[in-house]
């Protein structure tokens, strides 16, 4: 950890509202439609309307003859000029012990495709609208093929093949625990429990659909590429070295505003890539748009997690063993994080805040005929703590002991800490059972059997949901890098190689470097988005501030030290006489001093700048408590979230409101995973949900107010800042916790398990079948 001498200074506690508002609201954002024509050519991609199909020909001539039409490409065209595939991390073994293997994401389907919706064609013209109308006259002949859509069926003796080097569709498994033990303590249990449980697939609901822009620079002949990514430099690095195999240093890559990540704008897309293609194929300036269908179908889904769960339990509630065997989808291509996500991600938070030491995971990534499976919002955790937090109330409610006092008798102990989970991850810190107590109070649990016995004189069903969550966060880098500038026309500005995306980064690394410096919030400038100015890893896992503000943080006490040093040559002193306040530096007991702009003005380049470094032990791990309370119309099967309570440890909240608008924004979203929001293929691999005409997403109607309350009871200890990530906190414990008041409104009718989402047809039939059995 790098740690300064002393107290590191990087100012916390602050509501400071955020700067970026003022430009979003009045319409100056910089988002990639924002950015003028200047003669770009369109470029439209055709896509396959078949789930699986060989292709037989393409017969471009027609379109070829169509006005505005410059060049059309296919994938046989690509793979002439040699153009790359997008790389996945292959580190998983199958269960044969072989290395994993995946079918090659190209940018433009070769001879099969393996989802309805990947690209086949690109057509580049003078205006969208003719390269559109030129991609419908291309014929594509398909040998349409079996496709199998549903990852349980994938896996079967018989099911159509994915990729002909896996036969069973398997791409990886891992496995964790003792199953011999686990199977032991299953049969000596007093009580166990078991569900059959699914994460469905989510469509990540950005406010701007993926665009992307590319061109020459005309001065240097670098490809310059705009796009819309959560991880600038890793976006410029597999584009030229691993699609367009070219020296990555002859590519920048430039991110203006993006209208939201939630995960799906980690990586290359085929659509970057081709339009990249074409700009170095034409010398021309070239521009994509997609639409939502665009979204739907071409756009990485989230989620998707089969489950069968298991606790074997003793006579008052203590877990005595926890199994589970999972299915991750996959897709048809493995994204960057595909098989990581349910493979590591998921299994690193599956026993929750709990001591249940003796576990056996079983989980297998397993490739289908749909689109490409990535990280949203969670990756990974959302799943895993779905589980264990449906077993708990399950495993309550069958012994017949109080969802609190279930969980109380498993929370790990404050003694315990820092405490090794069943799959080797240390959490540095928490206080759980202290979550709980807060949330149970704010929430006021002693009131639920009035606000019950008045929704049922209205004939409605109420029910309370509980969860306890945790969540690992920091991504796969533990350092991030920026730089820090002071220059002569007196601001400070910062290079990131984070990406803000929502979170507030402009806001909250200002008020981190103005507390420091002591220098105006207005004279302080933050750059992101910029591969030439920073290359760090990016914004993914909540990483941004605990391990990107780490960086902010040293670099302005680096700031610090190194002006200093310059001021002590300047005015012949010893550094240790000079004194820094509020930009000016003092010898010590006289009225000499310097300010830190005139410094600059005395450096090379009119600027004093710092390099920067900042490094964690390893991951935080954020948690809290969520309670909400639901009411059913038994009529309608109409479920609605009316009271929603939380306590959240994201360790020191550099800026509160920021982090409460974060938590709000996840438990929305988790809201609309558990009662509204899922992705439908039929059996032939048509998408069914390829709109907001068929994909529900929660309105401001559907979401009550949220109490959030931080806790810094017990900060983080692996950062000199005591901060935890906290921008997907939200969308892990809303899922369970509104899923869990559903299911406990429903309990009164025997209904003990329903599947997400919650629709209002599924509760209807739950209890128009619950009544008739009766």
């Amino acid at each position: 950890m790098n740690i300064l001498p002393g107290n590191l200074r990087f100012g916390a506690g602050q509501p400071v509202k955020r700067l970026e508002d003022q430009r979003l609201l009045t319409g100056k954002g910089q988002f990639i439609d924002d950015k003028p024509g200047d003669g770009a050519l369109w470029l439209y991609v055709l896509r396959s309307p078949h789930a699986h199909a060989k292709i037989v020909s393409i017969d471009t001539s027609a379109a070829a003859a169509m006005p505005g039409v410059t060049a059309i490409y296919t994938g046989a065209d690509l793979v002439k000029d040699d153009v790359g595939s997008i790389p996945t991390l292959s580190i998983f073994k199958r269960p044969d012990g072989k290395p994993m293997t995946v079918p090659p994401r190209r940018l433009l389907a070769h001879e099969v495709v393996r989802y309805a919706g990947e690209a086949v064609a690109a057509v580049v013209a003078s205006s969208r609208v003719e390269a559109q109308s030129a991609a419908e006259a291309i014929v594509v002949e398909y040998d349409v093929q079996p496709a199998v859509v549903d990852p349980v069926e994938a896996v079967k003796s018989g099911a159509p093949v994915v990729w002909p080097e896996a036969p069973d569709n398997i791409v990886g498994a891992m496995a964790y625990g003792d199953a011999a033990k686990v199977d032991e303590a299953f049969a000596k249990a007093a009580h166990t429990v078991e569900l059959d449980l699914v994460s469905q697939r989510l469509v990540p609901s950005a406010m701007e659909p993926r665009s992307t822009i590319a061109e020459i620079d005309k001065k240097t002949g670098r490809l310059l590429l705009h796009v819309q990514s959560q991880t600038p430099a890793s976006t410029r690095d597999v584009l030229a070295e691993a699609v367009l195999k070219r020296p990555k240093d002859s590519v920048r890559v430039l991110v203006g505003d993006i209208g939201g990540g939630f995960g799906q704008k980690t990586n290359l897309y085929p659509e970057d890539g081709i339009v990249a293609y074409a700009a170095t194929k034409l010398s021309k300036k070239i521009r994509w748009r997609g639409d939502r269908t665009d979204e739907f179908v071409g756009g990485t889904h989230g989620r998707d997690l089969t489950s069968t769960a298991s606790f074997a339990l003793d006579e008052k509630g203590k877990v005595l063993a926890y199994r589970v065997k999972s299915i991750g989808c996959t897709g048809a291509y493995s994204s960057g994080a595909a098989n990581i996500i349910p493979l590591v991600l998921g299994p690193f938070v599956q026993t929750g805040v709990y001591d249940l030491p003796l576990v056996h995971f079983e989980v297998k990534s397993v490739m289908t005929h749909t689109a490409p499976v990535g990280a949203y919002r969670g990756a990974g955790r959302p799943e895993a703590v779905f589980i264990v937090e449906r077993l708990f109330d399950a495993a309550a409610r069958k012994i017949g002991i109080d969802p609190r006092a279930i969980r109380k008798a498993n929370y790990i102990k404050p003694a315990q800490l820092p405490y090794t989970n069943a799959a080797g991850q240390v959490y540095d810190s928490g206080a759980f059972a202290h979550m709980l107590d807060r949330a149970v109070k704010l929430a006021d649990w002693d009131g639920f059997a009035a606000r019950k016995k008045a929704a049922k004189k209205k004939g409605l069903l109420y029910g309370r949901g509980l969860t306890s969550y945790i969540e690992w966060t920091g991504g796969r880098a533990h350092t991030e890098k920026v730089s820090l500038h002071a220059t002569s026309q007196g601001r400070v500005v910062l290079h990131s190689g984070t990406m803000a995306m929502g979170q507030g980064l402009q806001t909250t690394y200002t008020q981190m470097i103005s507390d420091t410096l002591g220098i105006a919030m207005d004279k302080i400038d933050v750059v992101q988005g910029d591969t030439d100015l920073a290359m760090g890893f990016g914004s993914v896992g909540s990483r941004s501030l605990f391990v990107g503000g780490t960086a902010v943080a040293v670099s302005s006490n680096d700031l610090i030290q190194k002006a200093r040093e310059k001021a002590a040559n300047v005015l012949e002193t010893s550094v240790e006489d000079i004194e820094y306040q509020g930009g000016m530096l003092t010898v010590v007991g006289t009225d000499r001093r310097i300010s830190l702009f005139d410094i600059a003005e005395k450096e090379s380049g009119a600027k004093l700048s710092v390099d920067s470094e900042g490094e964690v032990d390893g991951p935080s791990w954020p948690n809290g408590t969520h309670i909400c309370e639901v009411e059913i119309d038994p009529e309608t099967g109409v479920s609605k979230v009316v009271r929603y309570t939380t306590v959240d440890d994201v360790g020191v909240a550099v800026n509160p409101m920021l982090v409460t608008g974060q938590i709000h924004g996840g438990v929305a979203q988790g809201i609309g995973q558990a009662l509204y929001e899922g992705v439908s293929y039929d059996a032939d691999g048509q998408l069914l949900t390829a709109s907001y005409q068929d994909y529900c997403i929660p309105r401001a109607d559907d979401v009550p107010p949220i109490v959030v309350t931080l806790d810094d009871t017990a900060p983080c200890r692996t950062n000199p800042l005591g901060a935890k990530g906290c921008g997907e906190s939200g969308a892990i414990g809303g899922p369970p916790c509104v899923t869990n008041g559903v299911m406990d409104a429903l309990a009164e009718l025997g209904i003990t398990q329903l599947n997400t989402p919650l629709t209002p047809q599924k509760v209807w039939q739950a209890i128009k079948e619950a009544k008739a059995a009766g």
